[in-house]
């Protein structure tokens, strides 16, 4: 008899939930207004740090 038979040996047939069927996470859900408005929020901010570090290079180039 091996430790895993001894493990299990006290299980019953009646016991069958599923245990990570709380783990299940939701699909995340945004509005179409809010998905939008991340999208123009991460281009205009990666629009600004080029122009901050073009105007930085330009700034130590003279």
């Amino acid at each position: 008899m091996s430790a895993a038979d001894d493990y299990y040996e006290d299980a019953t047939e009646d016991n069958d939930a599923e245990i990570v069927e709380w783990y299940a996470a939701r699909p995340v859900t945004v509005s179409t207004a809010v998905a939008t408005g991340s999208i123009v929020a991460a281009f205009t901010l990666g629009v600004l740090t080029a122009v901050g570090a073009l105007a930085l290079l330009g700034y130590m180039d003279d």
